[in-house]
C-alpha cells in the first residue's frame, strides 16, 4: 500500500472538516454576539481547568457541546476558524500516520510487533472488502476504505480518552467548575466532521463510478432498462426504469445525508450517555459511566465497520460487474 494515499485521504478529510465548519462561523459569530448580552456581572473570566482523569469527576460540571465544535482560534486573519473537533481530527490523523510510519519502517518477512499488528488489520480489512467489493474493485478502492474505516475507529476511540472533552475555558458554577470550551472533542460528535466523510465519499463514488462505467454507462445504470424483454413490454419497461431512475438520483442525492446524521447520532448520543451516567452518580459518577464506556468502545467500532460497509456496497452496486455487462460499460469506456 503507497503510504502517499493514506495521507492524502487524511488531508482530504481535514480540509474537508475545515471547509463545512467554515459554514458555521458567520452563525457562529452572530450567537456569539448575542450571547454576550446575557452575560452577567461577577460571573469568572474563563480559565483552563483540568477535570479529573474521568469526565466530571472531581467536582467539575461538564456539559454536552452542540452539533458543531467550539472555536478555538478565528478572527479576520483566518480562512475558517479552528474549532476543538478540528484539533482532536488532525490528532487521530497525524497518529494514524506515526503508526504506519513506524509499522513499515523497519520491514521483515516474519513479522513482529507494530508490522505484525498493521498486517493483520491490512488482512482483515482485505477480506472484507474483496467480499463485498471483489478482488479487482477492492484493490483499487482499498486505500480510501482502508483510511477511512481506520480514521472513524481512531475519532471514535480517541473521543472517549481522559481528558478528551474535560479539559478546557468555563467558569464555576452552582455544581461546580463548567467546561464550556474543551481542547479536544470527539471528532465525529461535530456534524461538520461526518459531513464532510459523506461528502468525500460521494466524490470518491462518482470518480470510480464515471471510470468503472463511462458517463454513458453511469446514466444508463441509472435510468436504462437492461433486460431481455420484448415488444410493447420492453417499451413499457424503458418507460418504468427512466421514471423510477429520478428515485434512483434523489436516493443517491440523500445517500450523503443519511451517513452524516448515522455516524453523529450514534457518537452523539454516546457522548450524552456518558454525560448523563456521570451527573446521576455525583461524586462517584464515574463508577457509574464505567460500564458505559466499555459500551461506546464497542460502538464506535461497529459504527466504523457499517459506514465503510455502507459506503463499500453504495460503490458495489454501481461498479461492481459480475457478468458481461461489466466488458460492456466499464471496460469498453477505456478504449
Amino acid at each position: 500500500m503507497r503510504l502517499y494515499k493514506w495521507i492524502w485521504a487524511l488531508l482530504l478529510t481535514v480540509g474537508l472538516g475545515a471547509g463545512a465548519h467554515a459554514a458555521d462561523k458567520a452563525a457562529d459569530a452572530a450567537h456569539a454576539a448575542s450571547g454576550a448580552a446575557h452575560v452577567e456581572e461577577g460571573v469568572p473570566i474563563a480559565a483552563p481547568i483540568l477535570c479529573g482523569w474521568f469526565k466530571g469527576a472531581g467536582g467539575m460540571e461538564f456539559h454536552s457541546a452542540g452539533a458543531a465544535g467550539q472555536a478555538l482560534a478565528a478572527g479576520k486573519h483566518l480562512v475558517f476558524a479552528i474549532t476543538n473537533s478540528m484539533v482532536a481530527m488532525a490528532v487521530v490523523a497525524l497518529g494514524l500516520i506515526l503508526f504506519a510510519q513506524l509499522a513499515t519502517r523497519n520491514l521483515q518477512m516474519v513479522p513482529r510487533g507494530l508490522q505484525n499488528f498493521a498486517e493483520w488489520i491490512i488482512e482483515f480489512l482485505t477480506d472484507f472488502l474483496g467480499g463485498i467489493l471483489g478482488p479487482k474493485l477492492a484493490r483499487q478502492t482499498f486505500w480510501y476504505f482502508a483510511t477511512v474505516f481506520l480514521f472513524i475507529l481512531s475519532a471514535n476511540w480517541f473521543g472517549l480518552l481522559p481528558g478528551v472533552g474535560t479539559v478546557g475555558w468555563g467558569s464555576a458554577g452552582a455544581h461546580g467548575f463548567h467546561v464550556s470550551e474543551p481542547v479536544l472533542r470527539g471528532a465525529n460528535a461535530d456534524l461538520n466532521m461526518t459531513f464532510a466523510l459523506a461528502v468525500g465519499f460521494f466524490v470518491m463514488w462518482i470518480i470510480w463510478s464515471v471510470r468503472a462505467n463511462g458517463v454513458g454507462g453511469f446514466l444508463s445504470h441509472i435510468f436504462v432498462y437492461h433486460g431481455d424483454a420484448t415488444g410493447a413490454m420492453r417499451g413499457l419497461l424503458f418507460l418504468i426504469f427512466f421514471l423510477v431512475g429520478f428515485l434512483e438520483v434523489i436516493s443517491i442525492m440523500i445517500r450523503p445525508i443519511s451517513l452524516t446524521f448515522r455516524l453523529f447520532g450514534n457518537v452523539y448520543a454516546g457522548e450524552s450517555l456518558l454525560e448523563t451516567m456521570l451527573h446521576l452518580g455525583g461524586n462517584l459518577g464515574f463508577l457509574a459511566a464505567l460500564p458505559f464506556y466499555g459500551l461506546e468502545l464497542m460502538v464506535g467500532a461497529i459504527q466504523a465497520l457499517v459506514f465503510t460497509l455502507l459506503t463499500a456496497v453504495f460503490t458495489a452496486l454501481m461498479c461492481k460487474h459480475d457478468d458481461g455487462h461489466g466488458e460492456e460499460h466499464g471496460e469498453g469506456a477505456h478504449h
